[in-house]
């Protein structure tokens, strides 16, 4: 389906430390973030669709989408409006016969190869580029660097058709400019804002460094 993803993406743990989950998207979407996505592999299939009415609850209050990863089940069971998966995952089109066709899907791509064949492709609505850094919240992948952002932007560039996409891995207020000059307008980023004092603020600081989509 067509879609404006907007342009922040955030990935976010069930907070199960801090106890503050309802609280933290809430000032997450207040800030401006345009989708969020629970990932958080320690808890369980009853839990995660716990989090995610709430997680619905507070998106469709202030008009936001929000994403299940991963696991087709938890996403047809939640009427997520976006599901991700990565390479190794539900095949982009298994998942969209299990989802239908108003589910956004989104696809991981590490290399060249796979922006490529996510472009050409049917099936995914958007896709994200990276880990452009090594980061803690994927183990053992190895960064990507910046050149693959220029590879997808310089695929992407003044094709108003062309599949939205989001660069993606250790993306913080300080790299930010680096991923925007290589191309990108779209970032997701996890840390930037989980872990930040104000997560709203977090949010806002970020956007004001993305340009304005055309």
């Amino acid at each position: 389906m067509t879609m404006n993803p907007g342009r922040l993406y955030l990935c976010t743990d069930a907070r199960q430390s801090q106890g503050d989950f309802a609280e933290f998207v809430d000032a997450a979407f207040s800030g401006g973030v345009d989708v969020i996505q629970l990932r958080d592999k320690t808890i369980g299939a009853g839990h995660e669709l716990d989090l995610l009415q709430v997680l619905r609850e507070t998106a469709e209050r202030h008009n936001r989408l929000w994403a299940v990863n991963d696991r087709a089940d938890i996403a047809m069971l939640s009427s997520a409006p976006v599901f991700h998966v990565g390479q190794t995952d539900l095949p982009v089109v298994s998942a969209r016969r299990l989802l239908g066709a108003e589910t956004i899907i989104g696809l991981s791509s590490h290399t060249p190869d796979q922006v490529d064949a996510a472009i050409s492709a049917p099936g995914p609505d958007y896709f994200c580029v990276g880990p452009v850094w090594a980061t803690p919240t994927k183990p053992g992948r190895a960064a990507t660097g910046l050149d693959l952002v220029r590879h997808a932007a310089a695929r992407t560039h003044g094709d108003p058709t062309a599949l939205p996409w989001f660069a993606i891995g250790g993306i913080d207020l300080d790299r930010i400019g680096e991923v925007v000059d290589a191309g990108a307008t779209r970032v997701v980023v996890v840390r930037a804002i989980t872990d930040a004092d104000d997560p709203a603020d977090a949010a806002r600081r970020l956007l004001d460094r993305l340009p304005p989509l055309s």
